[in-house]
């Protein structure tokens, strides 16, 4: 039977893969939490998604769809979308 993922072991993996992706400046506002806006907040570009997709995938596996998750979205809501959204959809998906 698989581990059981944790929304803490989530947050930080996301983390992780936003340094990867964003690099270290990601962190001089502080640690990442759970009501950081990807937006406001990170600023991330499409083009940063797409690499924290491919991310999650091979950390994941295909259970975890990011870009379908997107997909269902309003543009509204991709744009309001807080880091804490994307760890409950993983641990989720995950454990699902």
């Amino acid at each position: 039977m698989a581990e059981v993922v944790t929304t803490e072991q989530v947050l930080g993996d996301i983390e992780r893969m936003l340094i990867e992706v964003i690099g270290d400046d990601l962190l001089l506002d502080g640690p990442l939490s759970m009501e950081t806006s990807f937006d406001e907040d990170l600023q991330l570009e499409s083009i940063e998604f797409v690499a924290l997709s491919e991310k999650l995938l091979d950390t994941y596996g295909e259970n975890v769809d990011f870009v379908g998750w997107l997909a269902e979205m309003e543009l509204d809501d991709i744009i309001a979308l807080r880091v804490g959204q994307l760890v409950d959809f993983v641990t989720s998906a995950a454990n699902g």
